[in-house]
């Protein structure tokens, strides 16, 4: 039996296993052929498993008729900068160990923006590595700046990966909207769990505060298995499943006339953020036709009210833990690694420019910045323990006054950030596809602490109600 990548989800493939109509070998050699086929146009991994070694594990469970695949789950992950080429681990990440003791197969490495953006803007996706990730529903990014091509990152990989039909699941890192904004352009469901509920040993992280990773899906019920795993809890998916489609969801919404975001920082084609605007508002209105309970617009201030005593928190907390945290945490877990700190790799790039840093890509701006945070551990703690109180203080009066479980704002605007602040889970949907090149674009909607199954309860209703994510068209 054969399926298509495309749009066959994890669990209908798990279905297909159960009953015997499919193998996991089977399996495993079509999204090697997907991968075969398209990834040296897209360029969303960096690397591929040897094809024996996935066929041993894939026959293994065949024995036990168990399968799922995942994209990117940390394995020996190299941020995808030059100075951790070649580095060697002989144990693997958390989560990694974690997925494979659950019996999943790790197809492979995807790329990312380079350190999550932390070493100069560049165009999302791209690492000096790897080069630049496309897009399965736009191709090339076009000249000028155009946003309405981007990808959005830093999981871009990840996010093409399942989109263009190289495995049904894939795991991401999130930052600031690291998740949510490719999942966006890849017409995904996706979910950032609370802060603080992960094994985050061995991985990458650019910083400690903010970051979290979560899985990216083409459906919601696809997220919910990889999701215990993450979690190490029962997300009660009975109960999800058997609830009235909208009992106990009340939802706000922000006016995405407001939360948008600035042309100086995203430049869109003409056309393109009212488009946005008429399918949020008609989203709106069909989910209340449906039953939803919705509350549009509610206001929400903007993140400059986040400053803590008058001054912005979030990029010297970011910068700081990178430096002090992130990093060297990410340099210890290699046996073998071409740099040991901070300086190192800054001097490294320098070294090697050609590859590093080719043009029009040469600086690296951010890892500079972040070498001189000096800053006293303790002044940071602070930082972040008044942002987070205060961002809270802020999201719960919301929630309380307006006795809703969710707020839901367009993916293109600030609203991760409150989200990172608090440490609240958050949630990704598919939402339209611009006209203007086919690029899709979402909806995220923020819960408040251990919220994962409000999530996933709005978004199984929400794929019964809205029309059927898109599909990027390539040749199978």
């Amino acid at each position: 039996m054969t399926f298509d990548p495309l749009t066959t989800t994890a669990t209908t493939l798990q279905q297909l296993l159960q009953e015997g109509a499919i193998t996991s070998v089977q399996i495993v050699e079509r999204y090697l052929l997907q991968i075969e086929r398209h990834n040296h146009v897209l360029n969303a991994f960096i690397s591929v498993a040897p094809r024996d070694r996935l066929l041993d594990q894939a026959a293994a469970l065949d024995e036990e008729r168990l399968l799922c695949n995942v994209a990117r789950a940390g394995h020996v992950d190299h941020s995808r900068g030059v100075g951790f080429s070649g580095a060697k681990a002989t144990k693997n990440s958390g989560l990694a160990q974690k997925l494979m003791d659950a019996g999943l197969i790790i197809l492979g490495k995807t790329n990312m923006t380079e350190f999550c953006g932390m070493k100069m803007m560049t165009s999302p996706g791209r690492s000096a590595v790897a080069g630049q990730t496309l897009s399965p529903y736009v191709g090339a990014i076009k000249d000028g700046g155009d946003h309405s091509w981007s990808l959005g990152g830093s999981s871009t990989g990840s996010a093409v990966a399942v989109a263009a039909g190289f495995s049904p699941l894939a795991v991401g890192t999130e930052t600031i909207g690291s998740i949510m904004t490719p999942s966006s352009r890849a017409a995904l469901y996706a979910i950032k769990p609370t802060t603080g509920r992960q094994d985050t040993s061995r991985m990458y992280r650019m910083t400690e505060f903010f970051d979290r990773y979560g899985p990216m899906a083409k459906s919601p019920a696809d997220l919910i298995s990889i999701l215990e795993i993450i979690l190490d809890r029962s997300l009660q998916t009975g109960a999800l499943m058997s609830r009235g489609k909208w009992e106990s969801l009340a939802v706000s919404f922000v006016d995405p006339k407001i939360w948008k975001l600035a042309p100086e920082i995203c430049k869109q084609e003409e056309g393109t953020l009212e488009q946005m605007v008429d399918d949020y508002e008609a989203m709106v209105s069909v989910l209340q036709e449906d039953g939803c309970t919705i509350k549009y617009p509610i206001e929400l201030q903007d993140c400059s009210v986040l400053a803590v005593d008058g001054q912005d928190a979030i990029m010297p907390i970011a910068y700081w833990e990178f430096k002090h945290i992130g990093l060297p945490n990410f340099i210890d877990a290699f046996d073998e690694c071409l740099v040991t700190s901070l300086e190192d790799l800054i001097q490294l790039n320098k070294d090697h420019a050609e590859t590093a840093m080719p043009p029009p890509h040469t600086e690296q701006n951010d890892l500079i910045k972040a070498l001189e945070m000096n800053e006293p551990a303790r002044e940071i703690k602070i930082l972040g323990d008044k942002l987070r109180a205060k961002t809270r203080r802020i999201l719960d009066e919301i929630y309380e006054e307006q006795n809703i479980n969710l707020i839901a704002a367009p993916v293109d605007s600030a609203f991760c950030i409150y989200a990172a602040a608090a440490g609240y889970p958050l949630g990704h949907v598919p939402l339209g596809q611009l006209r203007y090149n086919g690029r899709p674009f979402g909806l995220c909607l923020m819960a408040r602490a251990d919220g994962e199954e409000v999530l996933l309860r709005f978004m199984s209703s929400y794929e019964a109600t809205v029309s059927p994510r898109p599909v990027p068209s390539l040749l199978q």
